[in-house]
């Protein structure tokens, strides 16, 4: 089997990487250092991380005080306090004024397993997204962590980065770089679109697998940069094999379904399902269990597919 790992993993040590490198990087914690894994920053150069403890509102405002001063700054913290308990500070004074400020919190979605309905962020990306001058960024394994950090520090002012708990494979070779408004086709089809982010891509490739097997050619898509969106790869690509699923470990309100419908509807009206949380919280269990309890796993995906009448 594949080795796999967490995309919170290549949070803190891309971020000493990038201060290697000559990046005036800091980050803000929470309280979650250990977790979040910004403590190898602290252990590389403890004068780069600023820990206000449990009080998610202060980190906001420290962080932006901190890129007032020219820092690139990065916060930590859970996705479910990270972003929702201190929305109105990232709304009003992060991005009201295009800070420098790079939300990166760790724990995102079902997939924080255990944890239960209470820490299982499924709106942070419908809040980023609407927020004017955010970018937001999945990263569907490890390196595309990576790049995504990277990114997140050399795009000027508010970028999102959704890094989840539970290890996953790797979908991407280490060391790719990816880009801002990107999509990326990972693989190749003719009769249906399946366009995914963050660990629902490789459920997606899975499900493309179960697929072939059937005879039924499918095109995955990596959803990597929800905002901005691609259009024009994932246009092209609905126009090729006038079927669309959308997979997201995400609530389906707000997220990046939306945002396809949305691009599909004004560009190339077809055939759509979405495979996300519909309308509910979570609940404790494990990765995989919640996976296919909640119906977003590769089966669920197949299953999607199959209702859009394939001939």
């Amino acid at each position: 089997m594949a080795q796999t790992i967490a995309t919170r993993e290549g949070y803190g040590e891309t971020l000493v990487e990038l201060v290697k490198e000559g990046h005036d990087i800091m980050a803000v914690e929470a309280d979650l250092s250990g977790s979040t894994t910004t403590k190898k920053l602290q252990d590389y150069d403890s004068s780069r991380l600023v820990n206000v403890g449990i009080a998610e509102q202060n980190m906001i405002g420290v962080a932006a005080g901190l890129s007032l001063a020219g820092k690139i700054v990065f916060t930590g913290s859970f996705a479910a306090f990270g972003t929702g308990r201190c929305y109105d500070q990232i709304r009003n004074t992060v991005c009201y004024a295009s800070l420098d400020v790079k939300v990166a919190p760790t724990h995102a979605g079902i997939t924080v397993g255990p944890d239960g309905g209470s820490h299982q962020m499924l709106e942070d990306i419908s809040l980023m997204a609407g927020l004017p001058h955010m970018r937001v960024l999945v990263p569907a394994d490890y390196a595309a962590a990576v790049a995504a950090i990277r990114l997140a520090a050399e795009t000027p002012g508010p970028v999102y980065v959704r890094m989840g708990r539970a290890s996953v494979p790797a979908v991407y070779a280490d060391g790719v770089e990816l880009e801002l408004g990107r999509a990326y086709t990972l693989r190749e089809g003719s009769d249906v679109t399946i366009v995914a982010c963050g660990v629902e891509v490789e459920q997606a490739l899975a499900a493309a697998d179960e697929l072939a097997a059937e005879g039924v050619s499918a095109e995955v898509i990596d959803a990597f940069s929800v905002k901005p969106l691609d259009r024009a790869t994932i246009v092209a690509s609905a126009r090729k094999t006038g079927r669309v699923v959308v997979a997201e470990e995400h609530s389906i309100h707000g997220g990046l379904g939306t945002a396809v419908s949305r691009a599909l509807a004004e560009e190339c009206p077809v055939p759509m399902r979405f495979v996300g949380m519909d309308d509910r919280f979570g609940k404790s269990g494990e990765f995989e269990e919640l996976l296919a309890y909640f119906g977003l796993d590769s089966k669920a995906i197949v299953k999607a597919v199959k209702s859009l009448t394939l001939k």
